[in-house]
């Protein structure tokens, strides 16, 4: 009884003091991607909104850019210059160009940010 009482000690107390060195060397490694994954996700969404924001005053500019070429464009028009009528026109054209760009690229940054925040929660939720 004694013998069977002492191995059966031994074991557990074996088991006791191996499980926690066994947790320790796989938890601190996933608490750790955990951490680098969520700063990750803060880092995307910190970029993704600085770039909505310069999407949004590049847009702005180009609106200012097109709206002064139509009035140039008016008053080349009015003028009766020919010539100046045909380069407003390639302006306004450029200027358009650059604001239907400005425009996707500012809603791809929105579907990255909201991608960003929806990877975010995701990684709280892991956690």
């Amino acid at each position: 009884m004694k013998l069977t009482t002492a191995i059966t000690m031994t074991g557990m107390a074996a088991a006791l003091l191996t499980a926690p060195a066994l947790a320790q060397d796989v938890r601190p490694n996933d608490v750790k991607q955990e951490r680098r994954d969520l700063r990750g996700d803060r880092r995307d969404i910190r970029q993704d909104r600085r770039d909505i924001r310069q999407d949004t005053q590049d847009i702005r500019d180009d609106r200012r850019d097109l709206s002064a070429d139509r009035r140039e464009l008016a008053a080349d028009r009015k003028a009766g210059d020919k010539d100046a009528v045909k380069g407003d026109l390639k302006d306004i054209r450029a200027d358009a160009k650059d604001l239907r760009k400005d425009r996707r690229d500012r809603r791809q940054d929105r579907r990255d940010l909201r991608q960003d925040r929806r990877d975010l929660k995701a990684d709280q939720a892991a956690k």
